[in-house]
């Protein structure tokens, strides 16, 4: 199969990512929006669109009838998912396969055995990669809950949904009252956020980096991985700052992380582009795997500035067929990216997000620069979904250039008319915990609280 017309089931920043690869490799493009994002850029710039319902997600971008009709009408023969929303849902996959479309990312039965986190637990546990202790799948009340920490994990514990991500379903409890709180608490957002309540757990360990190790995986059995990113300055389990390599990860650790990821991979025959993540804890200098991303990731650009392959473009050719061009002895990390997400929010109020109407866009520019977003002057940000403008990447030889190169960058993005996380991220910047590289998931709350 050749693919000619892709359907992007996404909005933002990602539509446009998807837009820009398939144009590069001459392939046709349909655009799918709700009403509240009629004036997108990804609507006018890919070839096609079609509105597909109202503002809220469950009736638009997860709108699994709507989004079928749309690659139907339109001809398409593939559908690339984008992150969130449907990418990680392996119903829909199948419902893909069943009208002759492909799905532009892992089969279904992978993304049921890695994209589902209980699931993958036990998935990688058969593959030999070393998962944090918790429970053997899911977690059906409070009190087995209770029972299992009390026999088995011990406080503090990590309550974690087992589907989607961006740290929705995810509660930290120090002593059974908060457990019970917050087990019921996380069970209410991940029905809400992802439509299922399913829960685990996992020992929380309070002094850790989040890592992350990049693969992509063919059809003819090539896996190889792409080094790491450092993902560790989070707020509420949201990644907000990412960087490539990790300024504490050695060359011999990092391949020992590699080699578990490209193992994890092969063990469900994955194909495409996926993201293993770890804690890290430099103390020992030990990792353990958490979860599985079954799709691009929204940090993917900082990988692709220290290798130089493009990501997006290699899931298109994976699902053309295509076997990938390069080993994993080719693959070399150049230099240090950082990318720091601009968000409509209030970093002064609590990261309060703030849509409306955008009366001045001006983003950086210069060598190393990158800026990927959906915005623009006049843009109206809508309030229905995340809150997301863009994200802003810089390459540079060192890590000690990249920030200098962010800083000036940071300072030179004009934003008027809403509020953005540009201030927050120039205090991270000027942070000497951060400089020093040493910093973990708590780095927020101890530094800049």
């Amino acid at each position: 199969m050749v693919i000619e017309k892709v359907l992007i089931a996404n909005r933002g920043e990602i539509a446009l990512r998807v837009i820009r690869a398939c144009k590069e490799l001459g392939i046709k493009t349909v655009a799918v929006y709700s009403e509240a994002d009629e004036d997108s850029m990804h609507v006018t710039m890919a070839d096609e669109a079609f509105c597909i319902g109202p503002a809220p997600s469950s009736k638009s971008y997860l709108n699994v009838p709507s989004i079928i009709s749309a690659a139907l009408v339109s001809g398409a023969d593939a559908i690339h998912p984008g992150y969130g929303f449907l990418s990680e849902n392996a119903s829909f996959v199948k419902v893909c396969e069943e009208h002759g479309i492909k799905f532009i990312g892992p089969s279904a039965d992978a993304i049921k055995k890695m994209g589902d986190k209980a699931t993958a637990r036990k998935t990688v546990m058969t593959a030999n990669v070393p998962v944090v202790p918790g429970s053997d799948g899911l977690v059906n009340d409070v009190e087995q809950a209770i029972k299992l920490v009390e026999e088995k994990i011990s406080y503090p514990v990590m309550i974690k949904a087992t589907a989607g991500g961006g740290g929705r379903g995810m509660r930290v409890a120090y002593n059974q009252d908060e457990l019970k709180k917050n087990f019921l608490a996380a069970q209410a957002e991940a029905q809400n956020a992802f439509g299922n309540s399913g829960l685990y757990l996992e020992k929380f360990i309070t002094r850790m980096k989040h890592i992350e190790v990049q693969i992509l995986a063919d059809s003819h059995g090539n896996c190889v991985h792409l080094g790491e990113r450092d993902c560790s300055v989070q707020r509420r389990h949201q990644k907000l700052i990412e960087e490539s390599p990790s300024p504490v990860i050695d060359e011999e650790t990092r391949e020992k992380m590699g080699t578990a990821a490209v193992r994890a991979a092969k063990s469900v025959n994955y194909e495409g582009a996926g993201t293993l993540e770890f804690i890290y804890v430099p103390e020992i200098n030990d990792f353990y795997f958490i979860e599985m991303n079954t799709r691009i990731q929204v940090e993917h650009p900082v990988t692709e500035m220290v290798t130089g392959i493009d990501l997006v473009q290699w899931q298109l050719r994976i699902a053309n067929g295509e076997a990938l061009d390069f080993t994993q002895d080719e693959i070399k990390l150049r230099g240090h990216s950082i990318e720091c997400r601009i968000n409509a929010e209030d970093s002064e109020k609590g990261f309060m997000p703030c849509p409306g109407h955008i009366t001045g866009f001006m983003p950086p520019g210069g060598l190393g620069v990158r800026v990927d977003t959906h915005c623009y002057t006049d843009y109206f940000m809508p309030p229905n979904y995340d809150s997301l403008m863009g994200k802003l990447i810089v390459w540079a030889r060192t890590r000690e250039q990249a920030i200098k190169r962010m800083n000036r960058c940071l300072e030179e993005f004009t934003i008027t008319g809403i509020q953005s996380t540009i201030p927050f991220h120039q205090k991270v910047m000027a942070n000497e915990v951060f400089k020093n590289g040493v910093v973990c998931t708590d780095f927020i709350e101890k530094n800049l609280s």
